[in-house]
C-alpha cells in the first residue's frame, strides 16, 4: 500500500513539474525541445515525414504564440499523458552507433 502511494506521489510530482515547464501551454512535447545536436539532426532525418511536419507545426505555431505573447486556451494544452517520447528513443540509437563507429575507429 505505501508503495503504491509513494508511485501516485512521484507520479502527481512528474504532471507537476511537466507543467512548470511551461512548453505544454504552446502544444510542444518534450521531444520539440530537444537541442538540435547531429545527433539529434540525425534522428529528426529518420523519422517518417508525417512525424517531422507535425512537429514544424507545433514549432511554428509556439513560435507565432510566443511573438504574440500568448499561449494556446487550456483544453489545447499537451497533456503529460498524451505527450510520447517520439525522437528520444532515436536519438539514443543514433548516439550508440555513433560511439561504436568512434570505437572502431578508434582501434584503427
Amino acid at each position: 500500500m505505501a508503495l503504491r502511494t509513494t508511485a501516485v506521489r512521484f507520479n502527481s510530482m512528474k504532471k507537476w513539474a511537466y507543467n512548470l515547464a511551461g512548453f505544454n501551454k504552446y502544444g510542444l512535447m518534450r521531444d520539440d525541445c530537444l537541442y538540435e545536436t547531429q545527433d539529434v539532426q540525425e534522428a529528426l532525418r529518420r523519422l517518417p515525414a508525417h512525424v517531422v511536419d507535425e512537429r514544424t507545426f507545433r514549432m511554428v505555431r509556439a513560435m507565432q504564440l510566443s511573438l504574440q505573447k500568448s499561449i494556446l486556451p487550456k483544453e489545447e494544452w499537451t497533456k503529460y499523458e498524451d505527450d510520447v517520447l517520439y525522437l528520444t528513443p532515436i536519438v539514443k540509437q543514433v548516439e550508440k552507433e555513433r560511439k561504436e563507429r568512434e570505437a572502431w575507429e578508434a582501434n584503427y
